[in-house]
């Protein structure tokens, strides 16, 4: 009777032990069910959580948790004390952007863990799936046993099913810009890569790991460990440590968007969704706009940034530059290489850099009342080279003074794999750098276009004029690129990749195929291409990257022109990473649309379903596509100008040359 007592009990301590772990199982599902998140407890009290979109698993259960220098580790050993759940459906509505409403609808679950033991810590995991995707976040309470940290580690995981093939670049140690060619390779073929990495699943979906609203907080690469998995891998301080913080504080969104065709990942808000309402309250200033520069003419060494015989940031020749703009409908001008410290080797050390006096050619002063009668800006030019504390001395007076001259967007560089010759650009060093100056500059009524910056993070929705950025291999390495310049393959493959972080700065628009430089490099496509890069890679600060005399009596500049930077509705068409792209925008101003689509080095026909035009309207459709003979490589220029009266009906193709493009106005015809 003894033995049998004993052996009911166990039984019944058993079944407790199991129903206890049991209740620490939580499923949550997107509203539309077709995402799901699961999170739990293991035995051994250690976060975890799995993620499956329409009953196939993406994310295996992966672990969660932080590791501290000089204090124990955040790991395991946890209760769920309760847990919370909402639901949001909200629309909001943007400045400028890729879309002009943006709806926010999410299931949310909190789940507030507590050790069980030692100093009884406390931690929230706060989750939101979307139809399109999943965002989470840790948030660290204000409590006795945790005040200041030193975060050394981050676990949270991601372990795949499968060994899949995904699209990346390498880390910053190689590149501190994400200037790299992404390269398709089996997740066991890589080593630590950046975000956004966008991996194309053995079960037909498509999948892109990144943050949102990156702040005071190391950016996040992803360190391949054991099988299918990545794992998060904070970028350090040069002492090692990753972060800085103090409770309470709360960690950038984990995000992972997920989609049956390369334009959903495209087409996802979830990254602005993630991120705090705008902070600027009056947003009137901030104004998307078309511009040509003084700046590809130093790339192709007809300039020199420096003083000499070929200044190009002089008086005469800003002016003649606001002259071209002002007669095309251009409202910006860029100049590079205006204020002093450009002479000798600028790269080794930037503090020789004043952002408040101008060479003795640049006339500051008249250059900006003469852009203002005729209707055109000045745009900004603050070169760093990577001297961010040296910036910081004069920034607040350098925007003061720009905003005096009606000066009211700056492109910022960074031209050094440092910041202060010891940290990282997407350190948290440089993190608390960018964010400073966009908040300074918010101040001065200054839009940024940043370049060598810190990856985006969906922060344009909290700070509307942080307008564009750079971040990836633009423009200017077809002028200078030892390996030849950029490949039609990598414009397929930044549309479902870095442009998941938001805009980017590319400097489309050339029109010059014959320039000739020591290096060889050349651009890589077709003319028509060219166009529809404008439609292809978003930007609202959109540049016309060639010399003005390169556009003069061209009817294809007609199509810069007229495309607008900003879009009130975008709709991704079929396409394939690497191979081609294909997508139409809706004008923010007005019903007409826009249509781009390019290609690899391969010629191929695309049809174009044109559903996405409104019902019951027609549209005249100007067309600029490969002319006869085009080919990226031996005969860039050839382009055949048409139109037609379409509708959503119609049945429309093009033939792509190698390297070729299409770029398509549907302006609506009024009835």
């Amino acid at each position: 009777m003894i033995k049998l007592n004993k052996s009911l009990l166990m039984v019944a301590s058993l079944l407790i032990a199991f129903s206890t772990y049991a209740q620490k199982t939580y499923k949550i599902k997107s509203p539309g069910k077709k995402n799901e998140l699961i999170f739990n407890l293991t035995k051994n009290g250690e976060p975890q959580y799995q993620f499956s979109f329409d009953g196939k698993s993406v994310i295996e259960p992966s672990l969660l948790g932080f590791e501290f220098q000089e204090q124990a580790k955040m790991t395991a050993g946890f209760t769920v004390v309760k847990a919370e759940e909402k639901s949001t459906n909200t629309v909001w509505e943007q400045p400028w952007g890729e879309f002009k409403k943006v709806r926010d609808n999410h299931n949310q679950l909190i789940v507030h863990l507590q050790e069980t033991a030692g100093e009884k810590r406390l931690v929230d995991i706060i989750f939101r799936v979307f139809d399109d995707g999943l965002g989470f976040r840790y948030f660290f309470p204000k409590q006795p046993n945790l005040d200041k940290v030193k975060i050394s580690n981050e676990i949270t995981q991601f372990t795949f099913p499968f060994d899949n093939d995904v699209w990346s670049i390498p880390v910053h140690r190689e590149n501190s810009y994400y200037e790299s060619f992404y390269k398709k390779t089996p997740m066991s073929q890589t080593d630590t890569i950046n975000t956004p990495a966008t991996f194309e699943t053995k079960d037909k979906l498509f999948v892109a790991i990144h943050e949102a609203n990156l702040t005071d907080f190391a950016s996040m690469t992803l360190l391949k460990a054991k099988g299918n998995q990545y794992k998060s891998d904070l970028v350090p301080w040069r002492d090692g440590v990753k972060v800085y913080a103090q409770t309470p504080f709360e960690t950038p969104w984990r995000t992972i968007i997920v989609g049956t065709k390369p334009g959903d990942l495209m087409a996802s808000t979830v990254m602005l969704n993630l991120n705090e309402p705008t902070k600027i309250k009056d947003v009137s200033w901030i104004e998307p706009s078309k511009y040509i520069g003084i700046w590809w003419g130093m790339h192709l060494e007809k300039y020199s940034w420096g003083q000499g015989p070929k200044h190009g940031a002089t008086t005469e020749n800003t002016k003649r530059y606001i002259d071209f703009a002002a007669q095309h409908g251009l409202d910006g001008v860029l100049v590079e290489g205006w204020n002093i410290g450009w002479d000798g080797d600028w790269t080794a050390d930037g503090t020789s850099f004043s952002f408040l006096k101008a060479y003795p050619d640049f006339d500051l002063d008249e250059i900006t009342a003469y852009a203002k009668k005729k209707n055109v800006r000045l745009i900004g030019h603050h070169e760093t080279a990577g001297a961010s504390q040296h910036y910081e001395s004069q920034m607040d007076e350098a925007f003061k003074l720009y905003h005096s001259k009606g000066v009211n967007a700056v492109k910022t560089g960074y031209v050094n794999k440092y910041l202060d010759k010891k940290e990282w650009h997407d350190s948290q060093y440089g993190v608390r750098h960018y964010r400073k100056v966009i908040e300074t500059a918010a101040k001065h009524q200054i839009m940024i276009d940043n370049h060598e910056p810190v990856k985006g993070t969906g922060l344009q929705r909290t700070y509307p004029n942080l307008m564009t950025q750079e971040g990836a291999r633009g423009q200017e390495y077809n002028a200078w690129s030892a390996d030849g310049g950029n490949t039609p393959e990598h414009l397929n493959v930044l549309p479902f990749t870095r442009m998941l972080s938001g805009p980017l700065d590319y400097t489309p628009g050339n029109f010059d195929f014959d320039y000739k430089l020591p290096q060889g490099a050349k651009v890589q496509t077709t003319l028509a291409a060219q166009l529809a890069l404008y439609v292809v890679l978003f930007s609202p600060l959109q540049m016309a990257s060639d010399l003005p005399e390169n556009y003069e009596g061209k009817p294809e500049f007609q199509f810069i022109k007229d495309v607008p930077c900003i879009w009130a509705d975008t709709k991704p068409q079929d396409s394939k990473i690497g191979e081609y792209t294909a997508i139409a925008r809706k004008d923010w101003d007005t019903e007409d649309w826009y249509f781009g689509a390019i290609t690899n080095d391969k010629v191929r026909e695309i049809k174009v379903d044109l559903s996405f035009l409104e019902k019951g309207t027609s549209y005249t459709a100007t067309i600029y596509q490969d002319g006869p003979g085009a080919d990226y490589k031996t005969n860039p220029y050839p382009v055949v100008i048409s139109t037609k009266t379409v509708d959503r009906s119609t049945d429309l193709s093009f033939k792509l040359a190698s390297g070729g493009g299409v770029a398509v106005k549907f302006a609506a015809i009024k009835k």
